[in-house]
């Protein structure tokens, strides 16, 4: 990716059947040649943090009427589910003291200090002018795009439903007792989606047989929290899934058996994509 390329793949089905929309933010891979010499990783321990593999389990959503917007820019250039205020002052020099959170102090801010396992990324920070252009280069497009999307699904059928794909390293619930879920539903604790969409969204994970839980440990980041507004009509729920059910998270690649994963979760996106944004669900919500 040079740095005049896009930064994000918009793919949509022959015919939009009724405003859902699949988004991949973390699933980017084209690493820039520039941020590679700068960087102190090799290539594969810069993309332990990529949910790798998740633009291609949610392909099947092209096929049911939905439409798809997957990042190209990897996670740990820009991070396209935080909010541009989210800035490390440990990562960008110069930096004014401002918004602080638990993401920003663990390293995980909009540009971010670490890839998994706590490794940091660069030797020393990097300028301000450097994040301002990464952000206003990589970060503003996805986002430009994305509440287009949202806008034309509002303006084409009433309402829109976003579903914010992501993968979470198995060790990531290791503190969970077993059995341990397979995906984790965020919605911000009810804030971002109607419950009949939550439902919907839950009934097919579970009707496949996964494990699913809800808003623990991952509820939702930027991306549900700016966009989810069950009161216009507008639903946003994340859905995690566990990496390990279907790539050797060492390696990151595919398992053996991915076109298994793969074909059983398709399943999944067939129904995702069938739910459809209800005016009862903006009347529900503002009561």
């Amino acid at each position: 990716m040079t740095r005049e390329e896009p930064t994000f793949d918009l793919m949509r089905p022959q015919r939009w059947l009724g405003g859902v929309i699949f988004a991949s933010p973390h699933s980017g891979r084209a690493y820039p040649d520039w941020f590679l010499a700068e960087s102190r990783l090799n290539a594969q321990q810069l993309r332990s943090s990529e949910d790798a593999f998740v633009d291609r389990l949610i392909q099947p959503a092209l096929d049911h009427g939905a439409t798809m917007l997957t990042a190209r820019v990897p996670r740990c250039v820009v991070d396209l589910n935080r909010g541009p205020e989210e800035i490390d002052p440990l990562v960008v020099s110069g930096a004014a003291p401002g918004l602080t959170n638990p993401r920003i102090m663990a390293g995980l801010g909009v540009i971010p200090r670490v890839v998994s396992q706590g490794r940091a990324i660069h030797d020393r920070p990097i300028p301000r002018a450097e994040a301002e252009s990464r952000i206003a280069r990589l970060w503003h497009p996805y986002h430009r795009a994305l509440s287009a999307l949202i806008d034309e699904a509002v303006a084409r059928f009433g309402g829109a439903i976003l579903i914010d794909m992501h993968s979470m390293p198995r060790d990531a619930l290791a503190h969970l007792p077993r059995p341990r879920p397979d995906m984790v539903l965020g919605d911000r604790n009810g804030v971002s989606a109607a419950p009949r969409i939550s439902a919907g969204v839950a009934d097919a994970v579970v009707a496949e047989g996964f494990r699913l839980r809800r808003n623990s440990p991952f509820s939702g980041a930027y991306i549900t929290q700016t966009y989810g507004r069950p009161r216009n009509n507008v639903h946003v729920v994340q859905l995690e899934l566990d990496r390990s059910l279907y790539m050797d998270e060492g390696r990151i690649e595919p398992r053996a058996d991915f076109e298994l994963f793969q074909a059983r979760f398709a399943r999944v996106i067939t129904r995702l994509a069938r739910l459809r944004p209800d005016a009862s669900d903006a009347a529900f919500a503002a009561e």
